[in-house]
């Protein structure tokens, strides 16, 4: 009787302990993939307190938080053959669980050498200057490829960014040098804008300057003005412009009585 009785206070605590780990707790984040008998589950377990009896199920944990996947640089030709090294960052998210177990033996490394390979062959299409001034569009369409091929997997891509692209030392002179001739280019226009127009506004002010002639002295009163309002050396005699067009007049008058009449 005591035999039986202490087998069966053993029996019970092995099914309480079977029992007790037979309980998982999932985290919000996380799904649980169960293999029952090696059979798939319909659908994933979790979040909270789930039972897995094993050795008959068999449980997955798949996480379904944004990771990120960092590229290493990888070296490639330009579509100008120039010899560039970028890398870049990858954002993507399991979606379906069982996908992401059962189609692929280990998504994130498959997604990794996914990522290398398509980097390296569409940036490889792409000018220098495409891929300098419009990586956005080229984030954009890596992010199509990327998540058009993870799909089946149940992978979504979420973002790809293009971090940095480390060019040859001669690139980088051979750039350097053209924004240095834009930029003269560029000051050379302005400065020739700015002679124009200040060709063009002078030519205003002496027609204004010849329909009034008595602006003429009261500009020549100003230059004086701002001449004597700095302390200098300077010694300034006015002259009325007046005597020196009458003066003119009359050496020119003098000239013609000087010229000899003809016979």
């Amino acid at each position: 009787m005591e035999s039986s009785s202490l087998l069966t206070v053993v029996v019970i605590g092995i099914i309480v302990i079977y029992l007790l780990n037979s309980i998982k707790i999932l985290p919000e984040y996380e799904r649980g993939v169960i293999f029952r008998l090696g059979r798939l589950l319909d659908q994933p377990k979790g979040p909270g307190i789930i039972l897995v009896f094993a050795p008959i199920d068999r449980i997955v944990r798949v996480s379904l938080r944004v990771d990120t996947l960092e590229v290493p640089p990888q070296d490639l030709v330009t579509r100008d053959n120039v010899t560039v090294k970028v890398n870049a960052v990858i954002y993507f998210r399991v979606i379906e669980p069982r996908l992401a177990v059962v189609e692929v033996a280990n998504f994130l490394y498959a997604t990794s050498q996914l990522a290398q390979t398509t980097l390296r062959s569409v940036l490889g299409e792409a000018e220098l200057d495409e891929l300098l001034s419009q990586r956005e569009k080229l984030n954009v369409r890596l992010q199509a490829i990327l998540d058009a091929h993870t799909a089946p997997w149940g992978v979504k891509v979420t973002m790809v960014e293009v971090k940095q692209v480390d060019l040859p030392e001669q690139m980088i002179r051979a750039i350097a040098k053209q924004a240095e001739a834009e930029r003269e280019r560029r000051a050379k226009i302005i400065h020739a804008e700015g002679e124009y127009t200040a060709a063009e506004k002078m030519a205003m002010a002496a027609e204004v300057l010849q329909k009034q002639p008595a602006a003429i002295q009261l500009r020549y009163l100003q230059t004086l003005v701002e001449i004597g309002a700095n302390n200098n050396t300077t010694i300034v005699f006015p002259l009325p412009l007046d005597i020196i067009a009458s003066l003119g007049r009359a050496l020119d008058r003098a000239g013609k009585d000087d010229t000899p009449s003809k016979s």
